[in-house]
């Protein structure tokens, strides 16, 4: 079993370091060790999308993720294929990076952002990415006035993704409703994937 220690790296060093290992060896098994909830959830993500069945345990303050390797060569193929946009239209993907839009009044700019996120859908099917960072996963949580908006994005078929780093710093991590947590590997292959991005 390969074991890979991430404890006291900040994201996205955990994830990097676990497809490195993967990329260089592609153990069967793979323990790799963290020592906070947003990592943790990270690396299994990542873990089960290359084809890793995923136990986890805690050992005091760390997080323990145990990997054990099942059609991780098709699992990952089949990721790869997801990632990528269908070719025959444009993709926008939105960068949501605080709980308001502008700069000035932030009672105005609360009211704005929630009015661009109800109105984004009329975008129509272009809208391919939505990412919440710093402060834009707070729009994510239990008490967002959008909450029920960006769930039905998610049910229509929309992809999620919000910074678990983000979380994790605001003490948000358990509160969140909406969305994938995810990290800034995934974040920046988006990004990458995009045609057209739009940061608010």
């Amino acid at each position: 079993m390969k074991e890979i220690d991430c404890r006291g790296l900040a994201c996205p060093a955990p994830v990097l370091h676990t497809k490195a290992t993967l990329q260089q060896d592609r153990p069967e098994s793979v323990r790799v060790l963290v020592d906070n909830a947003a990592s943790q959830e990270n690396v299994r993500r990542f873990l089960e999308s290359e084809g890793y069945e995923i136990r986890i345990e805690r050992t005091g303050q760390d997080y323990v993720i145990v990997g054990r390797a099942a059609g991780a060569a098709a699992r990952s193929e089949e990721r790869a294929a997801a990632a990528k946009p269908a070719p025959d239209r444009q993709t926008l993907l939105v960068l949501c990076t605080s709980d308001r839009l502008g700069r000035g009044d932030d009672e105005l700019g609360r009211r704005l952002m929630v009015n661009f996120l109800k109105t984004l859908r009329e975008v129509g099917p272009d809208l391919w990415r939505l990412v919440f960072v710093n402060h834009g996963v707070k729009l994510t949580i239990d008490s967002s006035e959008v909450l029920e908006d960006l769930k039905g994005y998610e049910t229509s078929g929309l992809k999620i993704l919000v910074c678990g780093t983000c979380l994790n710093h605001f003490g948000l991590l358990e509160r969140k409703q909406v969305g994938e947590t995810t990290n800034m590997l995934d974040i920046v292959t988006a990004l990458q994937l995009a045609d057209k991005v739009i940061t608010v």
